[in-house]
């Protein structure tokens, strides 16, 4: 199957175009704006929904989609405040609210069951949706998703700073370096760019958000609770979060725990092809098949 088309279609409530791929915009409530989703593979397989961390968008999942469309239909969205999705100033970027945008856009699609992978932070938005809407998420798998804010590792490089908006391309690249296992590592430059896009009210919000929903509880506990079948991947040289940490997951009953030798915080982008092998691995056994 090919990447989404860059030129969104617009759908509504009651239609939706079919194709082998699909850019869209889909309106929610008017105090959320636009959320703006990309569908690929066959509409007839297994659903399988990405969601991106903060600072980021759709775009960080593009080289692994093609390793996941023979088998699933893949649904990646941008957060609200993030990548091609609307930015408002006056609308909750907390993780619930995240999440309830996401089960929207899964019930527009017509997706009664999905399993659900989140990058970083991505993974509490995923955590958030399994909590709210259990009949919808058959199981998660969470990328480099610290477990708790003990995990974090606090960076060395100056944060950006928020009175000097928008940030220069030298802080831009300090502030994304850490996503990646090696010093040097060549960022694209479209993922600088969904930064750049970012209004400074949206980058804030989102990373006080996932601040917020980790200091109310560690995500083990709540996923023991939440009792889905879970996956953790975990770059072994992760930057951002101790990859240690991901043994906490363990404390899961029935969690997959396994750390990527020679990857950072960004496995899907580092090494596509090894953390499709285990993200399939994972779905053969757990993904729930179409009627």
């Amino acid at each position: 199957m090919t990447a989404s088309d860059s030129a969104p279609d617009t759908y509504n409530d009651t239609e939706a175009k079919e194709s082998s791929a699909r850019s869209a915009r889909s309106p929610l409530p008017p105090d959320d704006g636009h959320i703006h989703v990309c569908q690929d593979g066959p509409r007839d397989a297994p659903a399988l929904l990405l969601i991106h961390g903060s600072a980021s968008s759709t775009r960080s999942w593009d080289p692994l989609v093609p390793l996941l469309t023979g088998s699933h239909r893949v649904i990646r969205l941008d957060l609200l405040g993030h990548g091609r999705s609307a930015k408002p100033a006056d609308s909750s970027y907390a993780i619930p609210d995240q999440a309830r945008r996401a089960g929207a856009v899964l019930d527009r699609l017509g997706i009664a069951h999905a399993l659900v992978v989140g990058h970083s932070s991505g993974g509490t938005v995923a955590t958030s949706l399994a909590e709210q809407r259990p009949d919808l998420v058959t199981s998660l798998a969470l990328l480099d998703t610290g477990p708790g804010l003990d995990a974090f590792i606090a960076s060395s490089s100056s944060p950006i700073d928020p009175s000097q908006w928008p940030p220069t391309d030298e802080q831009l690249r300090l502030f994304a370096s850490t996503a990646f296992s090696r010093v040097g590592y060549r960022i694209p430059e479209e993922l600088l760019d969904d930064v750049r896009a970012m209004t400074c009210h949206s980058l804030t919000a989102s990373m006080g958000a996932t601040r917020s929903y980790l200091e109310q509880q560690a995500l083990p506990d709540r996923l023991t609770v939440v009792g889905k079948p879970l996956l953790v991947l975990f770059g072994e040289d992760d930057r951002r979060w101790r990859s240690s940490s991901a043994s906490a997951y363990s404390a899961v009953p029935g969690a997959e725990v396994a750390l990527l030798p020679g990857l950072g915080h960004s496995p899907q982008l580092e090494d596509p092809s090894r953390t499709a092998t285990g993200l399939l691995g994972f779905a053969s056994v757990h993904a729930v098949r179409v009627d």
